[in-house]
């Protein structure tokens, strides 16, 4: 425990203050205007009332200080000093994070509109809009887009393959620039129409089209103003039925909502853009400690920093006492003006109602699948008389076709969701092939060992298999002296995936006779989900390693591609994916590889 005595030696200045646990790990980060008096108010009871706060102090051990001159250095070394030690008090934004927007590659001589997933910060190569909730709203305005815009949907390969245009261009989706049939300047103006729609600038919009539309006819251009005229139609129809637009002045807007509930916080921000609500990220935090305005300031300068510049105005839930000071700090950053607003009333008030309501709404979507999961995780564990709470459940499964590539996966569930970010895939080596067995024994060896060094044991172990494959896990947990892990086999019936359209059994350690899971069975739904998620990830896998195989197999037999050329491929592209990948183009441009060689390449990755 740290002794409070101490706090009286620390500098009264601006600085940053970092709380230890007895493993000198850094808990938790804050900055302050006077280092003293506030460090001191953490150890006077009832001065801070946040409900962490007890927790905290518990487990502080030590505290170190770093002095800095002013406020803003303060705020900039807190949030350098959260990024790098990941406090568990602090909110932290994890960088797994994927978003989806809709792209326009405008760089290429015919750009094309595509849906996008990425982490952090987008790639420039062309123009982003988003990100959106879902890529079910993604795709339903790609496809009101390509209604409307009648650019290319084929890949670039394609695109310099063909010889005479698609259906796309009969059914007056595209205008085939593959086959010359439109000019790069007719080209141009539906990019630019479909770029202006994205950006919410309809009005303006329609007006450059119908100018362009009476050009074309004056030139005699019937088949060009037609086509006009027909996007034309189909945009009025689409905007006399969309959504209410916010007077805030056409400004680029973000609105960031706050729900809190005990030591669980949710943030919702809202996109407004050309006045449009447009999309809601949301995020969720626990066993937070800053208050609302502490993780306001490191949200926003964390999130703003992964995505890129924040918008005109971010409109605030509640007013930012160091505000101005923040406002510096962003200027600084992204070299624009920012304004970060606590509105009162009005329109931009009820902007932040919206994101409010968004947050609460979706912590009670959060706490409601929760307890669902609790349900039936309890349900399991008295069904199955399983000696442990199972909050993490592993699933383990083995793939081969014909004894090749041997592989195995494990998927993990945590609290009744998945935690992709803790799947773990498995080569299996030195094992005869077939042995499906000896796989399962290497796999669950290799993962427990390590497991058990690290103390991240699971609660329980799923078996995609029936007896044989559930006596290879009870000798696993034998040889590596684990009493600690329950251990279930799910057996599908006659190998069928029907997702509840069966009776299932569920074999356990030294007992006989399986119990079987009705078809209405919320836990049988939940196992197969499990299950299901496992063979997903291991047929997958396997896939991958297959067509690496036979690529680099095929390489071996093409004429001309010696082990040497081959050697030089996979230098140059670093993988066999990325030369599966691999254009032209691109093989063009590497060293000592033929036109031939292209040639026969390419034929190649086009019969795979």
């Amino acid at each position: 425990m740290f002794d409070p005595k101490k706090i009286d030696l620390f500098p009264s200045v601006p600085g940053v203050y970092l709380m230890k646990d007895a493993k000198d790990s850094v808990i938790y980060v804050g900055k302050a205007k006077d280092l003293r008096a506030r460090v001191k108010q953490y150890f006077i009871p009832g001065r801070d009332t946040r409900a962490m706060v007890p927790l905290l102090v518990q487990q502080v051990s030590s505290i170190d200080t770093i002095v800095v001159p002013s406020e803003k250095e303060a705020l900039l070394l807190e949030h350098t000093m959260i990024k790098k030690h990941k406090p568990k008090f602090n909110i932290l934004l994890k960088d797994d994070k994927t978003f989806i927007s809709i792209m326009i590659n405008n760089k290429h001589q015919w750009p094309m509109l595509k849906i996008i997933r990425y982490k952090g910060k987008p790639k420039k190569d062309g123009l982003y809009f988003g990100p959106y909730t879902s890529a079910l709203a993604a795709r339903q305005v790609l496809e009101l887009l390509q209604k409307l815009f009648p650019l290319r949907q084929c890949s670039d390969d394609e695109l310099k393959r063909r010889t005479r245009p698609c259906i796309l261009y009969s059914i007056k989706r595209c205008i085939a620039p593959c086959v010359q049939k439109c000019t790069k300047e007719e080209y141009d103006t539906f990019v630019q129409g479909a770029v202006q729609f994205l950006k919410g600038k309809d009005k303006e919009l329609q007006s450059e089209l119908y100018k362009e539309m009476e050009r074309a006819s004056e030139n005699l251009e019937y088949e060009k103003a037609a086509a006009i005229l027909y996007t034309l139609k189909q945009i009025s129809h689409v905007t006399d039925h969309k959504q209410v637009t916010y007077k805030i002045g056409g400004k680029a807007t973000d609105a960031i909502g706050l729900y809190r509930s005990g030591d669980e916080v949710i943030l919702a921000q809202v996109i407004m853009r050309e006045g449009k609500l447009v999309g809601c990220e949301p995020y969720s935090f626990s066993n937070i400690l800053e208050s609302d305005e502490e993780l306001l300031t490191s949200f926003i300068l964390q999130h703003y920093e992964k995505m890129g510049p924040p918008p005109e105005e971010v409109l605030l839930p509640c007013p930012l006492q160091g505000s101005g000071l923040l406002e510096e700090v962003l200027f600084d950053l992204f070299k624009k003006k920012i304004s970060l607003t606590y509105p009162i009333k009005g329109e931009k008030k009820q902007i932040v109602t919206i994101a409010e309501e968004n947050a609460k709404a979706i912590y009670d979507r959060e706490k409601s699948d929760a307890e669902k999961h609790e349900k039936i995780l309890l349900d399991m564990q008295e069904t199955f008389s399983l000696g442990r709470f199972p909050k993490r459940i592993e699933c383990f499964d083995v793939s081969h076709i014909s004894g090749s590539d041997l592989v195995a996966s494990m998927v993990v569930f945590t609290d009744g969701k998945i935690d992709r970010k803790a799947k773990r895939l498995f080569i299996i080596k030195n094992i005869h092939k077939g042995d499906d067995y000896g796989a399962l024994h290497q796999a669950l060896s290799r993962h427990l060992l390590k497991a058990k060094d690290q103390e991240t044991l699971p609660d329980l172990i799923m078996i995609d298999g029936g007896k044989g494959q559930l006596h290879i896990a009870v000798d696993v947990l034998k040889e590596l002296d684990i009493a600690s892990i329950d251990l279930i086999a799910l057996t599908k019936e006659e190998g069928r995936h029907d997702k509840g359209m069966t009776n299932e059994r569920v074999f356990l350690p030294h007992h006989n006779i399986p119990i079987e899971l009705g078809t209405r069975s919320p836990i049988l739904h939940f196992l197969q989900k499990v299950r299901d998620e496992a063979h997903r990830s291991v047929i997958t896998f396997h896939g991958k390693r297959r067509k690496k195989r036979l690529l680099v197999s095929a390489l071996d037999n093409l004429p001309g591609i010696g082990p040497k050329k081959k050697k030089i491929l996979l230098q140059h592209f670093g993988s066999v994916k990325k030369i599966r990948e691999a254009t032209k183009e691109d093989l063009s441009q590497v060293a000592g590889i033929s036109q031939k060689d292209i040639e026969n390449i390419l034929k190649l990755l086009a019969s795979d």
